[in-house]
């Protein structure tokens, strides 16, 4: 069983699989720390010095009642908190990411036609008595003269 599993296991499709998954997770990481820490206080800055981490409705007040300055007060709180400024970092974290995505496919798609294409007909051949290339539909060699056999 083992064995069998190990065979599974080895395939070609089976480890891209795996190598495209670990490379998709560091990915994911690199695109919310660039969103978190790069996109979003710049775009905060402009709004008015918001920081969208801590954004949030309070549903529920904690054991010590709010106004909450910052989410990490309103949860050590207890408080019940919608959390719409997380959430617009992890729409554009997707959004970045869905764009990789498009254009990484797009790039492979073009190289698959590009392979897929089949070769140009010829347009020259060589010449039967002096080897030099010529028109295919030539009856007649422009360099050695000689009379050519009909296509």
């Amino acid at each position: 069983m083992f064995k069998e599993f190990k065979e599974f296991a080895m395939r070609g499709n089976v480890v891209d699989m795996a190598v495209g998954i670990i490379i998709g997770g560091a990915f994911g990481t690199i695109v919310k720390s660039l969103v978190d820490h790069v996109l979003m206080p710049p775009i905060g800055l402009l709004l008015g010095g918001v920081d969208f981490s801590n954004l949030f409705l309070t549903v529920k007040q904690g054991a010590p009642a709010g106004p909450y300055a910052a989410l990490a007060d309103a949860q050590a709180a207890g408080a019940v908190t919608v959390n719409y400024g997380l959430f617009a970092n992890s729409v554009i974290s997707f959004l970045i990411v869905a764009v990789a995505v498009f254009f990484l496919v797009k790039a492979i798609n073009t190289l698959k036609r590009q392979e897929a294409a089949p070769p140009a007909e010829p347009t020259t051949t060589t010449c039967p008595f002096c080897q030099t290339e010529i028109p295919i539909k030539a009856t007649r060699c422009p360099h050695c003269t000689s009379e050519l056999k009909a296509a």
